[in-house]
């Protein structure tokens, strides 16, 4: 009898943390963005077989009608599924329940958006839960958190949708309270304990007297405010104070944490992944090496202290934001398992740090970088550079680096890249303009990194591309756009509070002519890095932007790509991002590719997946990218395995 209790206890000990395994309960999987699932029924002697299971509609593209929301609009979303339910939002901040077996929805609740209202991005990324899943343990969640585009946190009830209205006021609280109109936010919240964290998206190029880039933790039941941390510091006994020089310097804005945070419970530890201070591009207004901006910032959750912090650039000049979630992650150095936070980075560059101590694991070296021509820029005289990993990607861009698909374009091409100043990474911008590589859009993006611990392996998908960065003096502006019409074209931050109007263009091109690019190839690329020595295992082509019937080497070109990779014990690596549509899946070992399918619409998302009875699953929101100009929907697709 006895012997039967034990056995009993230990098979539903079993099934708990099978059920755990078997779930995606936080947008990167676990608090720390490992985004890697120890589900292995798809696996690469079976992935070929996979085919679609489900299709949700959201709607989405009739919310659109009658507004220009399209053009800013991207389906980014990764599902959370947690107790068979998947929870996800739609570009408008819609949330809707669905059914993980059979895509049928549960519910969907508005928080009634203004569609009208002028955003500078049209995304939602997803949701939190609370209380948040530990380990591999199961959850039943209490309270789904929606952040929304016009600056609201509203609590959910998980199994009606309605607003828990004990939380904030009726259930919502305004995050622009005491910071400015123009606060967004995109990404789901950090969970820990009882406290729910968030940071904020800013327009950030447009004044430098920005809105400040707060994080703040909220009472998950209350909505009571617990803590404000500020990364540009207010006060003077702060050790980061002298750090901002100039009679404004304090009042910059932004430097604000618009990714994923993470979170380690068990060391009351939450990770701020910090932007550029405002404006992006101009810093003669903020001298100095502009602490706690473009750093990974660990502070106490319990308290919103500083615990340490690393920055990954001096006094920002290039739009270098901390884009992607840090990772959270166990790997064998010098013979040991060490804790580490692994950041990367738009610039390519990936810092591998202690998690305790913000100390690096693997050597990081300060170098010399070029000087600023613009007067007034004091730009810092040297930048991180991590000698392992190695940088990845673009570092620099020259005339032997030129491209077109004839003679004519190439030429072209050598002509553009010879007006501009190209002095490689770190290069300041300057009044003829200055290739920027990587550009703003990375290197490493948004979507991040996803880490294989049975493996080692850490696998990104990173884009090659550069962007061009003109400093025009305000009272100039009139008389050099009619001495040179590209530059009507071209994007414009206004930087209001400096002498200076910054316009940007990149070296390609997206529009209703197809896609015209001035670089080599390849364009986007997946790659993975052994954390055992840092080393660079492998690396591919990631989709393609030309069309293979008419360039049959285009699939060897890879694309611009939005949107991370996911990584299972399967040694799959599950990505889409890229502008051709596919989903695809590689092996994790050596990055051959093993299967791909063609979406409804383009997903610039990251996947997830997850079981229900025996049943592995892979889900990805594909709704197109209105900015990038591909192939609209409004789709949540699901694939299994009969």
């Amino acid at each position: 009898m006895f012997k039967g209790i034990i056995a009993i206890a230990i098979t539903a000990s079993f099934a708990y943390q099978a059920k755990g395994q078997s779930e995606w309960p936080a947008y990167g999987r676990d608090a720390g963005g490992t985004r890697y699932s120890p589900l292995k029924q798809i696996n690469e002697s079976n992935v070929s077989k996979l085919k679609p299971a489900w299709t949700f509609n959201t709607g989405e593209l009739e919310t659109y009608k009658g507004t220009e929301l399209i053009s800013k609009s991207a389906f980014e979303t990764t599902p959370l599924m947690i107790d068979e339910t998947l929870y996800f939002t739609t570009p408008t901040c819609r949330v809707f329940a669905v059914n993980a077996s059979t895509g049928k929805q549960v519910w969907m609740y508005d928080p009634q958006v203004n569609l009208r209202a002028d955003y500078s991005e049209v995304t939602s990324r997803g949701v939190s839960a609370w209380p948040a899943a530990k380990g591999n343990a199961p959850t039943k969640p209490e309270i789904i958190f929606v952040p929304t585009i016009d600056g609201r946190l509203i609590a959910l009830h998980p199994e009606t949708g309605k607003p828990l209205i004990q939380f904030g006021v009726n259930g919502t609280v305004d995050l622009k309270a005491g910071l400015g109109r123009d606060l967004s936010v995109t990404s789901p919240p950090a969970v820990i304990g009882n406290l729910v964290v968030i940071g904020s998206s800013l327009g950030d190029n447009q004044q430098m007297k920005m809105t400040r880039g707060a994080v703040r933790a909220y009472d998950v039941h209350s909505g009571q405010l617990k803590w404000t941390w500020d990364p540009i510091p207010r006060d003077s006994l702060d050790p980061a104070w002298n750090t901002w020089q100039g009679p404004n310097a304090h009042e910059s804005g932004a430097a604000n944490a618009w990714s994923v945070i993470s979170a380690d419970p068990d060391r009351n530890l939450v990770f701020v992944p910090c932007s550029a201070p405002s404006p992006d591009y101009y810093g003669g207004e903020r001298h100095g090496q502009n602490l706690y901006g473009n750093s990974l910032v660990a502070l106490h959750a319990s308290t919103g202290k500083v615990a340490w912090y690393f920055q990954v650039v001096h006094h920002d000049l290039w739009d270098y934001d901390i884009a992607a979630q840090p990772i959270l992650a166990e790997i064998i150095k010098d013979g040991k398992k060490t804790p580490v936070v692994i950041v990367g980075t738009k610039m390519g560059h990936v810092f591998i740090l202690h998690r305790e101590t913000g100390k690096p694991v693997f050597p990081v070296e300060e170098r010399p970088v070029p000087g600023s021509t613009v007067a007034g820029e004091s730009a810092w005289p040297t930048q991180p550079f991590p000698v392992l990993p190695a940088p990845l990607g673009l570092q620099k861009v020259g005339v032997e680096n030129a491209w077109g698909l004839n003679e004519a374009e190439w030429i072209a091409a050598t002509e553009r890249i010879k007006q501009f100043t190209s002095g490689g990474i770190f290069t300041p911008p300057s009044y003829g303009g200055t290739i920027i590589t990587p550009g703003n859009v990375g290197g490493i993006h948004w979507g991040g990194m996803s880490y294989d611990p049975g493996r080692g392996l850490l696998v990104t998908n990173i884009n090659h591309l550069a962007a061009i960065i003109r400093m025009i003096p305000r009272d100039s502006l009139e008389m050099v756009e009619r001495q040179n019409k590209d530059l009507i074209r071209a994007e414009t931050g206004r930087q209001a509070g400096t002498p200076y109007v910054m316009k940007r263009d990149y070296l390609f091109k997206v529009d209703t002519g197809g896609m015209k690019i001035q670089t080599a190839p390849p364009w986007g690329t997946l790659l993975a890095i052994d954390m055992k020595t840092g080393e660079k295992k492998w690396e591919v082509p990631l989709g393609f932007m030309l069309d293979p019937r008419k360039y049959p080497d285009a699939e060897k070109w890879g694309s611009l790509n939005l949107g991370g990779a996911i990584t299972t014990a399967g040694n799959l690596t599950f990505v889409a991002a890229s502008l051709d549509g596919h989903l695809r899946a590689f092996s994790t070992s050596t990055g051959k590719l093993l299967w791909q399918y063609m979406l409804p619409a383009t997903a610039q998302a990251t996947p997830m997946t997850y079981s229900i009875k025996g049943k592995q699953y892979v889900v990805i929101a594909a709704g197109g990218h209105g900015k990038l100009r591909t192939r609209m929907g409004d789709a949540l697709m699901a694939f299994s395995v009969d």
